[in-house]
C-alpha cells in the first residue's frame, strides 16, 4: 500500500516536466504570438518551483496517520496517529516541493528596439551565452527566448 502510494505522487509529480526546447503547450498553439529579435545581455541560472497541489501533503499524512495507527493502544495511539498524520504532511509536501523543482534561466535581453527586458524560462538544454542573437517569442501571456 505504502509503495503504491509513493509511487502514485511520484507519478503526478513528473507529469508536470515538458518535453524539451521545442515544446509548447496546447493553449498556445493556433495563437498570434509576436517575435522580436534581439541580443542576450547576461545569462543567470535560477531554480523554478513548481505548483504546490496538495497531493503530496495529504498523501503524507495519510501515510504518516496509517503508520501511527500501528503503534500502542488508547490515547497514546490516538496521539501517534495525530502525530504520524501531521509529520507525514509536513514531509510529503517537501518531497512534493522537491520533486516539482526544474532548473531555470533567466536571461536579460536587449531588444533591436533598445528596451532591456528579463525573461526567465525553465532550462531545456539550449545554451544560452551573452552576446547570442535571439528571438523573442510572447503571446502577451507567456515570453520565451530561443536561439
Amino acid at each position: 500500500m505504502y509503495a503504491a502510494a509513493v509511487a502514485a505522487v511520484l507519478g503526478v509529480a513528473g507529469c508536470a516536466a515538458p518535453a524539451g526546447p521545442g515544446y509548447y503547450y496546447r493553449g498556445e498553439a493556433l495563437r498570434t504570438q509576436s517575435v522580436e529579435m534581439g541580443v542576450v545581455e547576461s545569462v543567470r541560472p535560477v531554480t523554478l518551483g513548481g505548483p504546490d497541489t496538495g497531493v503530496g501533503t495529504v498523501g503524507g499524512a495519510a501515510l504518516g496517520g496509517l503508520a501511527g495507527s500501528a503503534a500502542g493502544h488508547g490515547a497514546g495511539q490516538a496521539a501517534a496517529i495525530i502525530g504520524g498524520a501531521i509529520l507525514g504532511g509536513v514531509i510529503g509536501n517537501a518531497v512534493e516541493r522537491d520533486a516539482n523543482r526544474r532548473a531555470g534561466v533567466e536571461l536579460t535581453v536587449r531588444l533591436d528596439s533598445g528596451r532591456l527586458i528579463a525573461v526567465v524560462q525553465e532550462d531545456m538544454g539550449e545554451p544560452f551565452r551573452p552576446g547570442d542573437r535571439i528571438r523573442v517569442v510572447s503571446d502577451g501571456y507567456r515570453t520565451r527566448v530561443s536561439h
